[in-house]
């Protein structure tokens, strides 16, 4: 499985603190992360994860791109919301782009761990036979 990860600078520390605290069920899948995220988590877990650029030039584009053609099959994004800007769309744009394409999303570490433990138990094997769909 596909498995996409965000943080704004503000949660950086909870997303490292996920990722070590679940590190034997992401180490089954492949991450993706914007750029600075995804090098902390790597430093942290060892796990490999798949960069994208700093999402600040372009990294929450290539993101959505990639929710946008069915790809990835879970998203994390925690973001603070007492700081999300109106001009700053990153947010609703990752969500909605989730949520058109029946991607499970969570932007709380409480759905986040309802997720990924349901990752470990193969509740979303389903978003295997989806991505089958779309390529064939």
């Amino acid at each position: 499985m596909n498995i996409g990860i965000i943080a704004h600078n503000s949660k950086r520390t909870l997303i490292e603190d996920f990722c070590i605290a679940y590190k034997g069920i992401l180490s089954r899948h492949e991450i993706y992360a914007t750029g600075t995220t995804g090098r902390r988590i790597e430093d942290v877990t060892s796990l490999r994860v798949h960069k994208f650029l700093p999402g600040a030039i372009g990294g929450d584009k290539q993101f959505t791109e990639m929710i946008t053609r069915n790809a990835m099959d879970m998203v994390i994004f925690f973001y603070n919301p007492a700081m999300v800007d109106s001009s700053d769309c990153d947010v609703m744009t990752v969500v909605e782009a989730c949520d058109m394409n029946n991607i499970p999303c969570a932007t709380n570490i409480g759905t986040a761990e309802l997720l990924i433990l349901g990752l470990g138990r193969g509740d979303l094997d389903w978003r295997l036979s989806v991505r089958a769909e779309d390529i064939v």
